[in-house]
């Protein structure tokens, strides 16, 4: 191999490497969340596996390279993520809800030992493995929603349920009343 046909392929390389940190920016700047785990000893079934996990939680996996994930961090003007970047790394984006994310991550790594979470990021707060591990056994939105809204009317029907008995004893002491007036003028 020549010269030029040298500095041709550095030059594609180069050109993938934008487009790579071009794509990661976009997903990015498009995810509620991301998580980072290892790559050590996964095989292309179960990476596969894991992807087809995330993406029935409208989320997108992708096997990254570091140095190109921090570039795109910075350019979305999120934390670079220095200390998580590291190592093999497979990134999970969370387009959709980040705790089902992250719940098809932590039942995978549960399944798979080889499986780390490392980290990852919610709008621009870090997580630690451990606060994704709890977001991941947060109920879906649609439950917590449930609750909060039992919650909310909890108090009002409790305020609902005295005044209905306010009002039915109002009632009963008017009837009784005039029950006992009834009878003392047909006395």
């Amino acid at each position: 191999m020549n010269y030029k046909q040298r500095s041709k392929n550095m030059a594609i390389s180069k050109q993938k490497k934008q487009e790579l940190v071009e794509a990661y920016t976009d997903l990015l700047q498009r995810s509620q969340g991301v998580i980072w785990l290892n790559n050590k000893g996964l095989s292309v079934s179960e990476i596969f596996e894991l992807r087809s996990s995330i993406r029935e939680a409208e989320g997108k996996c992708k096997v990254t390279k570091n140095r190109l994930t921090r570039l795109a961090l910075q350019n979305a003007g999120l934390p670079t993520m220095d200390e998580v970047l590291t190592g093999p790394t497979i990134t999970g984006f969370a387009l959709g809800e980040i705790p089902a994310v992250a719940k098809a991550i932590a039942d995978f790594a549960k399944e798979n030992d080889s499986v780390e979470i490392k980290g990852g990021l919610m709008g621009t707060e870090i997580l630690s493995a451990d606060e994704l591990t709890t977001l991941a056994n947060l109920p879906p939105l649609e439950i917590l929603q449930a609750q909060l809204l039992g919650l909310i009317n909890a108090p009002a029907r409790q305020i609902a349920g005295t005044l209905s008995s306010s009002v039915r004893q109002v009632i009963n002491v008017v009837n009784a009343y005039s029950d006992s007036e009834t009878q003392t003028v047909k006395t």
